[in-house]
């Protein structure tokens, strides 16, 4: 079976799928209205600078502040002699400064971190940043000062003097002849990654990335010397050719794309940077829609599933809150048939398999805590771990996974770049917030009724009417009726119960005096 990436591209939405052996394994998802930020550059200011948090916030011209903690800050050495310039107040050069004369231009370009927010950075500055984290939830961007433009097989960092080999390549004889053609073509004080797609790659196509990486920073240096502050001087590649080129390798077999316009610009894309696998770029021939040809609509769909069930007939419940992910193993229909030991034992295996994949697919990302059943062979343990270690190599994003704790517990980290799933094709209920419940109607009965005592004295009408949900009405007419009998009688007061099928489940209305037409 092959490795295919399918690209769904409407003038409202564009879905693109990563499709492994027929499964899909990576959804990408993104909104023309809603276009994804991490990339772009601006020109900023800072509006706050908070020490006691080591961080400021800075204003890049979107709805919320980006956020910028001091590990990620860059001082130029032009901002350097500036900041020393105006703290010098007596004459005496860095001495007298605010930054006691213990910092060179040198030093303070290529700082350490646990150094203070406040010797960076002052409100009101001016400053060029990243965005690194897209904003989520509530929280703003998270942005960083040390500048990355990608490429097909490079990464310039045009603020660090430093050569990376992804992790990825392994032959320590490429790894090494990669550094050494690096070192010969980079301008002294710059930094370059080796991405993984550049391990066969010829030297003429690292020098061809790197031209383009440098006209590129030159071009965004040009449009920030004379940008406003706040404003946009740097827009990352949209999402149909950013994962074009950071997914699109050898190891993929095939692109098709069900849009013409959208094919052209792909076509266009690989062309320029990766000319060797222009073949493998196809126009949909079907006539029907790309996921449902290929039969990914239906998992598409499950992927906002709290509960997914297992081949075995055991299942897993996926919960996510602000600050973590839970993932419950339970054994479900699954009897087995040599003992309570070996079924747990091998529903704990299968889920193994289906919660990396979940993950992956969900992009779900923060701290996950996953509670396998309970194994009494410590051998069982260690091989679900061991599992687990294994299906997560797989994942793109950095993934790290502690042993399996005291309390049958693994708890696990996975790197979180962009909203996951639930976030970007979901929004909270209406009813209950995102809270995911809801009073019972008894308590909502319950609250009505004490109101009604609270307010029955001060109140100098005899009739009230209760405005309330249906279902909430139909309880306190049916299974209530003695306690309203009993709070007319404690009140004095003739209390008429009227439902109201637009209401809220747990908003009521208490309107004294005559009953309402």
């Amino acid at each position: 079976m092959s490795t295919e990436l399918l690209i769904n591209a409407t003038p409202y939405e564009i879905r693109i799928a990563l499709v492994e052996h027929g499964n899909l394994v990576e959804f990408y998802l993104e909104q023309p209205c809603e276009k994804g930020l991490v990339g772009n550059i601006y020109r900023g200011r800072v509006v706050r600078v908070l020490p006691g948090m080591q961080a400021a916030f800075v204003d890049i011209g979107l709805e919320r502040t980006g956020f910028l903690y001091v590990d990620d800050v860059h001082i130029s050495t032009d901002q350097f002699e500036k900041r020393m310039a105006k703290c010098d107040r007596g004459g005496n050069g860095a001495g007298t400064g605010c930054c006691g004369g213990s910092e060179t231009p040198d030093s303070l370009s290529h700082r350490t971190p646990g150094l203070n927010i406040d010797d960076l950075l002052t409100e009101g500055q001016s400053i060029m940043v990243q965005i690194c984290k897209e904003p989520m939830g509530t929280k703003g961007a998270r942005l960083t000062c040390h500048i990355t433009l990608p490429c097909r097989n490079l990464v310039f960092m045009p603020m660090t003097d430093h050569i990376g080999i992804s992790r990825k390549i392994e032959d320590e004889e490429v790894r090494q002849q990669l550094r050494q053609d690096i070192e010969t073509l980079r301008p002294a004080g710059t930094g370059f990654i080796v991405r993984t797609v550049a391990e066969n790659v010829t030297n003429e196509d690292l020098e061809a990335d790197m031209e383009f990486l440098l006209h590129t920073w030159d071009e965004v240096q040009d449009v920030a010397a004379k940008a406003p502050v706040p404003s946009l001087v740097y827009e990352d590649l949209d999402i149909t050719l950013r994962v074009v080129r950071d997914i699109f390798s050898p190891d993929v077999d095939r692109v098709v794309v069900d849009d013409e316009k959208t094919f052209g610009r792909v076509l266009r894309f690989v062309e320029t940077f990766a000319p060797r696998l222009k073949g493998r770029v196809h126009l949909s021939e079907s006539n029907m829609p790309i996921f449902d040809a290929y039969g990914i609509e239906m998992d598409v769909n499950r992927a906002l599933d709290k509960k997914i069930w297992l081949r075995c007939g055991g299942y897993i419940i996926i919960e996510t809150t602000e600050a973590l992910t839970v993932v419950d193993v339970n054994t479900g229909r699954y009897v087995g048939k040599s003992g309570l030991e070996e079924t747990i034992f091998k529903t704990n295996m299968e889920a193994v398999k289906e919660i990396a994949y979940q993950l992956r697919m969900r992009n779900i990302g923060g701290i996950i805590i996953i509670d396998f059943i309970d194994m009494e062979e410590e051998a069982h343990r260690d091989e679900v771990f061991a599992a687990l270690k294994e299906a997560a190599k797989k994942d793109k994003s950095r993934v790290n996974i502690l042993k399996v704790s005291e309390f049958g517990l693994v708890q696990m980290t996975r790197k979180r770049n962009r909203e996951d799933l639930a976030h970007m094709m979901c929004e909270p209920c209406l009813y209950c917030h995102g809270e995911g419940m809801l009073k019972s109607s008894r308590t909502i009965c319950y609250d009505i009724f004490r109101k009604v005592e609270r307010e029955a004295p001060k109140m100098a009408d005899v009739n009230v009417t209760l405005r309330v949900h249906p279902k909430v009405a139909a309880m306190m007419l049916k299974e209530e009726a003695s306690t309203i009998d009993y709070l007319q009688n404690a009140t004095n007061k003739q209390i008429t119960i009227k439902p109201v099928k637009d209401l809220h489940l747990e908003k009521f209305e208490m309107i004294w005096g005559a009953e309402l037409a």
